[in-house]
């Protein structure tokens, strides 16, 4: 049996009791930004292309990622009256059929796949197109940056150069390993092996030379060590299989160097195509490094980038030519992309975060980024730890201040500062010095604490008037 609940009786109010009902509105729909939008889910053998429902009978299509496909992807998206693409950055599959769309004159968006990967249901390539299509019309996806075709193009030929010079310095270790093999001390007396000394040793010991003090002879007159030291360092047991393998390094070490000089020739012309600016009529001036390193370019690249650009990034200190080229080549001349310097330090990663809940700031440390140029402005940061400048006296100040790493941070952020608005305003950097700094931040603190001492009521007053000034 079910038992009966009894219905209770609507009780009489009066009309001052009863309050008023208030109807609920309706939620606003999303406007549509992007009514003929698609999105792609890139793979590596085939794509999945999702358009606007009632474009096509088959709104959902896969295309495989043969070159006539890709065609065909383009001419049916014009079918379908399509002008905005959106499409996920997977792996270097989705290059070719980006640059296709760019060049057809689409609107291509490429999106962060940590920005789309919360697809409602179950998880598959048509979901995720749609999923894509959907955010897309909304407008709410936004594209990655990606430079012009020609700084993509000094972009892809310096990153093949930093690759060729990883290579070339594993075969270094593997030259190095051998020697080790057969005892010959080298690098115990020479502090670089590839050196002027270090190569004509090893040249010689490869076409057959195995008298040590004829070896010796061969040493740079600015090696500390003497010539009976290093003759003692090259006493060695000559195997066979040791001497075959210090051979074949050599040959790869010369082999890659052959390729270095060749993309270095490549760059070259690529920065000249870049030229927009002349040359001031006094020059760029002297160089704040007379010897260039090992692996600098082999051309002129201060005055490349100067007439690509429009200002001397070397100036910066800590900054010399390969990283200008370096950061140049990612991020290119012109950053209209980024609306202020804080869009542009964020897409670097060196900002400061913002993780904040409940009121509550949960954290503040820079979101994780690979970003090649952020990386060569950290590089260049660390190489201020000794620099007599200001930036190298702030440097120092904010590593007694901080850990080394959070340090190196900060002050890649400062240089990103710096060269964004050197970018934009085409204003050369002024060195204002190490000293003017240090009075600058000695002015500030003794300005901080006369205001602690007059908020306590009391007077700062300096011990030698005479020396720092008239009574604070």
């Amino acid at each position: 049996m079910t038992s009966k609940i009894p219905i209770q009786a609507p009780t009489s109010t009066s009309p001052a009791q009863v309050k008023p009902v208030r109807r609920r509105r309706k939620a606003s729909a999303l406007d549509v930004a992007y009514p003929n939008a698609c999105g792609i889910d890139i793979g590596a053998s085939s794509h999945f292309v999702a358009v606007p429902p009632g474009r096509d009978i088959q709104p959902v299509r896969e295309f495989t990622a043969f070159t006539a496909d890709l065609e065909r992807l383009v001419q049916w998206l014009r079918s379908c009256h399509i002008t905005a693409v959106a499409m996920e950055s997977t792996g270097v599959y989705w290059i070719p059929l980006f640059e296709m769309l760019d060049a057809g004159g689409f609107e291509v968006h490429l999106v962060n796949a940590r920005h789309v990967k919360s697809v409602p249901g179950r998880k598959s390539d048509v979901l995720d197109c749609q999923w894509l299509q959907q955010l897309m019309s909304y407008g709410l996806l936004r594209g990655s940056f990606r430079p012009p075709e020609d700084i993509c193009a000094l972009r892809a030929v310096w990153r093949h150069r930093d690759m060729l010079l990883s290579y070339q310095a594993r075969h270094v270790q593997h030259l190095q390993k051998a020697l080790t093999q057969m005892n010959v001390q080298l690098h115990h007396v020479i502090s670089d092996i590839m050196g002027v000394t270090g190569q004509a040793i090893v040249r010689a010991i490869v076409a057959g030379e195995r008298n040590a003090a004829t070896l010796a002879r061969l040493r740079d007159r600015r090696i500390k060590a003497d010539e009976a030291e290093v003759a003692a360092a090259l006493h060695g047991h000559w195997r066979d299989e040791h001497l075959f393998t210090l051979k074949q390094a050599l040959a790869l070490i010369d082999s890659y160097g052959t390729q270095i000089a060749e993309c270095d020739g490549k760059l070259e012309q690529l920065l000249a195509v870049l030229k927009s600016h002349e040359l001031p009529q006094d020059g760029l001036g002297a160089h704040k490094r007379a010897s260039s390193t090992r692996n600098s370019v082999g051309f002129d690249a201060r005055t490349s980038l100067f007439e690509a650009s429009g200002v001397d990034l070397t100036r910066i200190p800590g900054i010399d030519t390969s990283t200008a080229l370096k950061v140049i080549s990612e991020i290119g001349v012109d950053l209209r992309r980024f609306p202020t310097v804080k869009h542009f330090t964020s897409w670097l990663g060196l900002c400061p975060g913002t993780k904040i809940s409940g009121g509550k700031v949960l954290g503040s440390a820079t979101k994780p980024c690979a970003n090649r140029a952020a990386q060569a402005l950290r590089m260049a940061a660390f190489a201020l730890r000794q620099s007599q400048t200001a930036l190298g006296a702030h440097h120092r100040r904010l590593c007694s201040r901080m850990d080394k790493p959070k340090a190196v941070t900060a002050s890649a952020h400062k240089l990103a500062r710096l060269v964004y608005f050197m970018l934009t305003r085409g204003q050369a950097y002024v060195e204002a010095g190490q000293d003017q700094y240090e009075e600058r931040y000695r002015k500030r603190v003794v300005q901080n604490l006369a205001k602690r001492a007059h908020e306590m009521g009391f007077d700062l007053a300096p011990r030698n008037p005479s020396s720092i000034g008239s009574r604070t």
